[in-house]
């Protein structure tokens, strides 16, 4: 995908790295002589949009990525950039009759993917309703509930997380371009290239973005070494973050974290183009519902009930 494809028609859009560039000359002056310890730092900063640089170009920023993970967190992290799978375009169905509001994906989801636990940032929220409510009301829902044992037999629980907009507002609004959709269908965040200016927060009706206020909190020895540049590999301070199909395992050909971790299978997911999956079946013969349809973001997200 290229900036052209990615832009609306006439809609004038921040060059990213000439603006830097523009800035940093002005500064050069009083930066120059760099010092060796900083090139890691400038080559950041002129870093190239990813959907413009080739393999060997990707490849160094790995590797300097890498690196800087090394020194900060004194282990080996391996960050991947495994491309889209030809063919194939994800989905996400999940079964409301079945789930028991036990937050067992959340924890799955803050693990596999590296989000901050001090303060805690969570891309999955188990929103919980009373079942005799009349209407749902996904802004006042109750996300923080925490009874001795689940289910409570009044109560019913939606689990919310990305998405995966065919037509997602998040990225319209970007400024710098960090966030778009691959060809998978997955909508990813270059944090590299996110200024956190928070456009896309506002714009996703499905609350899903998280901003990371202060720096992540990982412990050392939780830290997943299993990461994707585009996905779970640590973040910065000051970026926005999502769920992103857990990248790093659905490109290899495993299952998101969350629906792995499911203790009562509520959670579906596959190839929304493969007549013969789970998903599709899902999709062609269960009661199934999409979050806000009227907006017209088409989620490539589904609810449904077996029961």
């Amino acid at each position: 995908m290229t900036k052209k494809e990615n832009n609306e028609p006439g809609k004038a859009m921040i060059d990213r790295r000439l603006f830097l560039k523009s800035t940093a000359l002005g500064l050069a002056g009083t930066a120059l002589p760099l010092k060796k310890a900083r090139a890691s730092i400038w080559n950041s900063f002129f870093q190239e949009h990813f959907s413009e640089m080739d393999d060997g170009e990707i490849k160094k920023v790995l590797e300097r990525l890498e690196q800087e993970n090394q020194k900060k967190y004194g282990r080996n992290i391996d960050i991947r950039a495994d491309k889209p799978i030809e063919g194939v375009k994800f989905a996400y169905a999940l079964d409301l009759s079945r789930c028991v509001g036990c937050r067992k994906c959340v924890y799955a989801c803050v693990s596999e993917n590296n989000q901050s636990r001090n303060p805690q940032i969570h891309w999955i929220s188990v929103l919980k309703f009373k079942k005799d409510d009349k209407w749902i009301d996904l802004e006042n829902a109750d996300r923080y509930y925490d009874p001795n044992l689940v289910p409570e037999d009044d109560s019913f629980y939606m689990p919310v997380q990305c998405q995966q907009c065919e037509d997602p507002p998040c990225v319209k609004v970007c400024p710098t371009q960090a966030t778009w959709k691959e060809k998978d269908g997955i909508i990813v965040v270059d944090y590299n290239w996110c200024i956190g200016c928070r456009y896309c927060m506002a714009a996703c009706p499905y609350g899903a973005r998280h901003f990371n206020w202060s720096k992540p909190g990982i412990p050392k020895d939780e830290i997943n070494p299993n990461t994707h540049y585009l996905g779970n590999r640590p973040r910065y301070k000051g970026v926005v973050e999502k769920c992103t199909f857990c990248v790093q395992r659905t490109r290899v050909g495993k299952y998101p974290a969350c629906v792995e971790v499911c203790p009562v299978g509520a959670r579906k997911f596959g190839d929304l183009l493969d007549p013969d999956s789970e998903i599709r079946y899902i999709i062609e013969n269960k009661r199934v519902f999409r979050l806000k349809e009227d907006l017209n973001t088409i989620p490539k997200f589904y609810y449904f009930f077996a029961t």
